[in-house]
């Protein structure tokens, strides 16, 4: 080390921060719509790193430890960081217990079928609830507002775009096929003897 210091070659010790590191305290005491819905605070923080999606799994289910809250959209939001840091058979499990009790005209439980089949590789089950999920009538009083009480455009039927990735990018890791809508072909594999 002398040697490197006299010759100016010094090298100085950079700290090495965790990207998933956050107050588990101040997380664990926010109230249900600030801890799922705030996107720079609760668990969506830590998701927007990939390296984080485990992180972020594992907080919403301590959260919903914590809480005693076993609400199906904090199952479902925990099950998609599995999907997305490659933990299907946790995330699979995940998604068929967010699935609504009775059917809710608005496809809730298609979108769950849909999500299920494309972890499981099985493109006929993917194809039948997307197309089930597609022939959904929009419901004669579907008039979304804004919260300032506007109308506003949403695409029926809901989650459609999100199952036409999943046609897409059948094959693909959750992660590429989730909410795109085509995805780039595979890359050829080069001819034998190259």
């Amino acid at each position: 080390m002398l040697a490197l210091a006299a010759a100016g070659l010094l090298i100085q010790a950079v700290p090495i921060t965790d990207p998933c590191a956050y107050d588990r305290a101040a997380r664990l005491a926010l109230d249900e719509h600030a801890f799922d819905q705030d996107m720079e605070g609760g668990w969506r923080a830590l998701a927007r790193d990939p390296r984080c999606h485990v992180a972020a799994a594992d907080l919403l289910r301590d959260y919903r430890a914590a809480h005693g809250n076993d609400h199906s959209i904090l199952i479902w939001h925990e099950g998609q960081m599995r999907a997305m840091a490659g933990q299907a058979a946790d995330a699979i499990a995940l998604f068929d217990r967010a699935r609504h009790p009775d059917p809710d005209g608005f496809g809730w439980n298609l979108y769950v079928d849909a999500s299920i089949a494309f972890l499981r590789g099985d493109r006929p089950a993917l194809i039948a609830a997307r197309d089930a999920l597609a022939a959904l009538p929009r419901p004669a009083d579907f008039a979304p507002r804004d919260p300032l009480g506007r109308a506003i455009s949403v695409s029926w039927p809901p989650n459609l775009n999100i199952v036409d990735g999943f046609v897409a990018c059948f094959g693909r890791s959750y992660r590429e096929a989730y909410g795109t809508p085509r995805c780039a072909p595979p890359p050829a594999d080069p001819p034998a003897g190259r």
